[in-house]
């Protein structure tokens, strides 16, 4: 992926992530099309406008056209760029503002009245429901799962001293965070890649946390200051993963999605998301799930727990990989046994 983002001169700074100039004006407009040629172009790609959506979308496209000759002619494939409602809203957490749909609901509006042909979603913005009309078939290879931690105050979350303040919007992480030092303040840190740094260089916080993916899907690896283990901080559902949707009926689409799917990337994420849907989890829920293959099983760890840190509850299974939505689904229901539907009436109640 970095060779495809480096032959379009995607570069990435602190100080922003600059486009070609040809495709600089996709971020600013709620919709606009990137890419201009043909009439009926064969694939029209939808995406948000932030850089990473659209470095997504850059090597959906490159991949595209090494699978189907047909589609490296010349606006055989458009990308059309635009502007989530949770891109809009940045100065309050998304379990403030109605979660994870917040992301994808622009898309699938564009998707349902024809406008494009597929959606390139990053994974772990994606709810565990899908407009009826619409399927989500395809997985690309999943990228590096982890989150990475950046501060100029110390090299890991241990060696920060009690009372920093460590920017996140994700309850995922505060909750892991605040398990293992309560001292510690975790304030509301959103927008993009690009502007989080922008924020951390600013002194704003003393630290941060993001995706390993991101990072790498950017050529912005020279900004992490240390990668976080799973046993320390156990990644979101999806995260890593890019998914592509389509309109139910599409058969063209259907074909062109089915040349590029990674069936372990797939077996995971859809064992991760069954894991989700039965805990019902959304934005107000800390929750944690990975699945990964060793050997020729399927490992998948969860967890659940409260945004404080105070109690948080885990689960692990080993299975086949043909059992995978199942294993996650029985995880999910040891955790809503395990921590009581108290526990989770309490979380609703305080979001």
């Amino acid at each position: 992926m970095r060779s495809a983002l480096l032959a379009l001169g995607l570069v990435a700074l602190t100080s922003g992530f600059s486009l070609p100039a040809s495709h600089s004006s996709a971020a600013r407009g709620r919709r606009t099309s990137v890419s201009m040629a043909l009439d009926k172009p064969l694939c029209r790609i939808g995406t948000r406008g932030s850089p990473l959506a659209l470095a997504q979308a850059y090597e959906t496209q490159r991949l595209l056209r090494d699978a189907f000759p047909e589609l490296r002619e010349e606006g055989a494939i458009t990308i059309n760029a635009m502007k989530s409602t949770g891109d809009m809203i940045l100065d309050k957490a998304l379990s403030e503002i109605g979660g994870k749909g917040l992301f994808t609901k622009e898309l699938d509006v564009a998707l349902l009245a024809n406008e494009v042909d597929i959606c390139v979603h990053s994974m772990k913005d994606v709810p565990t429901w899908l407009p009826d009309g619409t399927v989500l078939p395809c997985n690309l290879e999943r990228e590096d799962t982890r989150d990475v931690f950046i501060s100029p105050k110390g090299k890991t979350i241990a060696e920060l001293p009690n009372g920093s303040v460590i920017g996140s919007a994700s309850l995922r992480r505060q909750s892991q965070i605040l398990a293992k030092n309560p001292t510690l303040k975790v304030v509301n840190f959103r927008g993009n890649v690009q502007t989080r740094l922008r924020k951390l260089a600013a002194g704003d916080v003393d630290a941060t946390l993001l995706a390993l993916a991101g990072l790498k899907r950017m050529d912005m690896t020279q900004h992490l200051t240390s990668i976080i283990e799973w046993d320390e901080m156990l990644p979101a559902v999806a995260q890593g993963a890019i998914g592509i949707q389509c309109r139910s009926d599409d058969e063209r689409s259907l074909k062109y999605l089915a040349a590029l799917t990674h069936a372990e990337t797939k077996i995971a994420v859809d064992c991760e998301r069954a894991f989700l849907a039965t805990l019902d989890g959304n934005c107000k829920t800390p929750i944690a799930g990975q699945a990964r293959m060793e050997g020729d099983k399927l490992v998948f760890r969860g967890l659940v727990a409260k945004p404080d840190g105070s109690a948080v509850f885990e689960t692990m299974r080993v299975g086949s990989p043909s059992e995978g939505v199942a294993m996650g689904k029985d995880a999910g229901e040891e955790l809503k046994k395990t921590a009581g539907a108290d526990f989770f009436a309490a979380l609703m109640a305080a979001a």
